[in-house]
């Protein structure tokens, strides 16, 4: 980046910090907008450079090259502001989180579970063992097919059956 002076000023012309600001503040701002997402983002970025400059001004030898002591400022201090962020938090237009929902019931959910298991054992025996491989104990179509030593396309139907009887079993209707 080349460092421009404003017409009528050369870095030198700062006797103070007011002036430099006056005088180069545009520009800086310019700098800051080009960092940052939005215009409110770069002025805040602005004045925060600013600060750490105001404090540092007395110790800044220089003069000449203040255009790029600011600019350094404002570059670590919008890669500490994207450091410190917290990568979680982003803005959108609908809050993550959904409403509350409240807690079921135990007791009702226990009375669901005994009802199911009720129509479940009102299957015939062979859809009966392979609904509990399958959806109790959680065995692929596989290692059903395997335990009950038939083949897999025997537990997609017999299992799809099972299923087809238990969404029409009266007591599980009632419950729905």
């Amino acid at each position: 980046m080349t460092t421009t002076v404003c017409p009528g000023a050369s870095p030198a012309a700062f006797p103070s910090f007011t002036s430099y600001v006056r005088a180069r503040g545009p520009m800086l701002l310019r700098t800051a907008r080009s960092l940052t997402p939005n215009a409110c983002d770069a002025e805040d970025l602005l004045q925060t450079a600013l600060t750490k400059t105001y404090i540092a001004w007395e110790r800044i030898e220089d003069h000449k090259a203040l255009d790029g002591y600011v600019r350094r400022a404002l570059v670590n201090t919008r890669t500490s502001q994207w450091r410190k962020r917290k990568v979680d938090e982003f803005a959108c237009e609908e809050l993550p989180e959904p409403d509350p929902v409240p807690a079921p019931d135990p007791a009702e959910q226990q009375v669901l579970r005994d009802m199911m298991w009720r129509a479940v054992l009102r299957l015939p025996d062979r859809q009966r063992a392979m609904v509990v491989l399958r959806y109790y104990e959680d065995l692929s179509e596989a290692q059903t097919a395997e335990v009950l030593g038939v083949s897999i396309g025997t537990v997609k139907s017999a299992v799809s059956r099972a299923l087809g009887k238990l969404r029409e079993d009266p007591e599980l209707c009632r419950a729905a």
